[in-house]
């Protein structure tokens, strides 16, 4: 006995939310766009021409592209179509390739990108949606099963943190510069 499987009946689509677990990181890439105030986003209106896709819904996708280590513009497309997590953060809109390479190539762009960088890995530790001690960007090393005699004292980590927002920074502005712009 198979479960009911028919490809010819017509189905109604539901809301794709229901498919993601409840600690899925769209939640938090949804929460923290949503939580930059409108008039960052004001300087994008427009009254002439064509309609735009929202900016809002642009940088969702390409910070949850940038989660899964997609930088090129295709593959962040390709997602768009692929995964239930971009299908929901753009309510199942398909922007193309250049339209995402030419959003995040804006100047306007660039400054608010690099915030969001900062900010999400600050609000994943609040949440306890990632430890804090669990990512480092500048190499710094925690005891590890394999090798017991590579650590950093936990008290190091914490009195350290203001220099990781720091480095971030500039481990934000060296994947620009290698990653995202080739990729561009």
């Amino acid at each position: 006995m198979y479960k009911n499987y028919n490809m010819k009946q017509v189905t109604l689509s539901l809301d794709l939310e229901i498919y993601l677990e409840k600690n899925d990181i769209a939640f938090a890439i949804n929460e923290l766009v949503e939580s930059i105030p409108s008039y960052v986003f004001s300087v994008f209106d427009h009254q002439m021409g064509t309609s735009s896709y929202d900016p809002r819904m642009m940088l969702k996708l390409i910070l949850c592209g940038y989660t899964q280590s997609n930088f090129s513009g295709r593959k962040i497309e390709a997602m768009t179509k692929d995964s239930i997590r971009t299908r929901w953060l753009t309510q199942s809109q398909f922007p193309n390739f250049r339209t995402i390479n030419r959003f995040r190539v804006n100047p306007l762009v660039q400054p608010i990108l690099q915030e969001c960088f900062i900010q999400f890995r600050n609000q994943l530790v609040s949440q306890k949606l990632i430890e804090e001690d669990s990512i480092f960007i500048d190499g710094t090393k925690l005891e590890a099963n394999a090798n017991k005699y590579s650590f950093v004292w936990r008290k190091s980590t914490t009195r350290f943190d203001d220099s990781l927002t720091e480095k971030s920074k500039i481990y934000y502005k060296q994947l620009v510069k290698e990653k995202i712009i080739p990729s561009i």
